[in-house]
């Protein structure tokens, strides 16, 4: 037991410096992911919707893709479970008529999404801390292409947000169409780890001017903005998984400690009644031998 507790905390550390180094890349790119999310939305309510394609919000969703971001190893609570629950609850409760793929960003979603059964088209391979955009692009690409070409009536994003050490949100994103209302179960932004931030409004923007014009503006712009939502989504999960991960290390040794404490207990009252009745039995022979 106390080599097990060892390794727990061995592990607790290591989660806790990878954390570390991945909350400091969540924070440095989530104000601009969030402000440009929440400018183009409300872009979304000023422009024709006929510019670019994906403004197109089509009524009826016959099928919807869903990118699952998950981790790539265990021993980290119901951090994989707890994502996968929200994606099949959201899939129940917002498009059940609808045919539903998966395409997953690490081992574990995988895993659980194979055992149940849902339907995976794609896997991706992931590390432990992406470096920059480019480790996702190619994912971007495809979910873009599949809307573009209709595959796709709905792109959805599963990863669960960060909001501190000790507080990890599954949450469902919607990527395509970008609307400018959508069903708040569904989520954008966090509003809670925004609250603490300072915010534009982005409602104040009352005039949008395009050079060289509306069409090629958007269509340079839009893709790079899903793959910047897509890039944020992976650094908030990963945060998550590191917190989740140190957490659960952190108990997986405090727990070893009470075990260690209990069977310590245990053995000492042990020993020490194994000692009191062999002096009873010395003390017993000592007064048979004097009578």
């Amino acid at each position: 037991m106390r080599s097990t507790r060892k390794i727990t905390k061995a592990m607790e550390l290591v989660a806790a410096a990878k954390m570390r180094k991945a909350v400091k890349k969540v924070l440095a790119t989530r104000s601009y992911s969030d402000l440009v999310w929440q400018t183009v939305l409300h872009l979304a309510g000023k422009v024709d919707k006929n510019e670019h394609p994906f403004f197109e919000n089509r009524e009826q969703v016959n099928k919807a893709g869903i990118i699952l971001v998950s981790s790539n190893r265990g021993l980290c609570g119901s951090f994989n479970l707890q994502l996968v629950n929200k994606v099949l609850l959201s899939m129940k409760l917002h498009h059940p008529e609808a045919a539903t793929e998966i395409i997953t960003f690490g081992s574990r979603g995988r895993l659980e999404s194979q055992r149940r059964g849902l339907k995976l088209i794609a896997d991706f391979p992931k590390t432990d801390i992406t470096q920059n955009i480019t480790d996702i692009r190619s994912m971007a690409h495809l979910v873009t292409k599949e809307f573009l070409d209709k595959n796709y009536d709905r792109i959805f994003i599963a990863y669960t947000d960060f909001v501190s050490s000790l507080r990890q949100v599954p949450h469902l994103k919607q990527l395509l169409p970008i609307v400018p209302q959508v069903d708040e179960r569904l989520g954008h932004i966090s509003h809670e780890k925004m609250a603490n931030q300072d915010k534009i409004n982005v409602d104040s923007f009352s005039e949008f001017l395009f050079e060289p014009n509306t069409a090629e503006v958007l269509m340079a712009f839009l893709p790079r903005l899903v793959e910047v939502q897509i890039y944020q989504a992976v650094l908030e999960s990963e945060a998550s998984e590191h917190s989740a991960r140190m957490l659960a290390m952190r108990n997986a040794s405090d727990a070893a400690a009470d075990m260690i404490d209990f069977l310590t207990l245990a053995f000492n009252q042990s020993r020490q009644a194994g000692i009191t009745a062999e002096l009873a039995e010395i003390a017993a022979g000592s007064a048979a031998l004097q009578n």
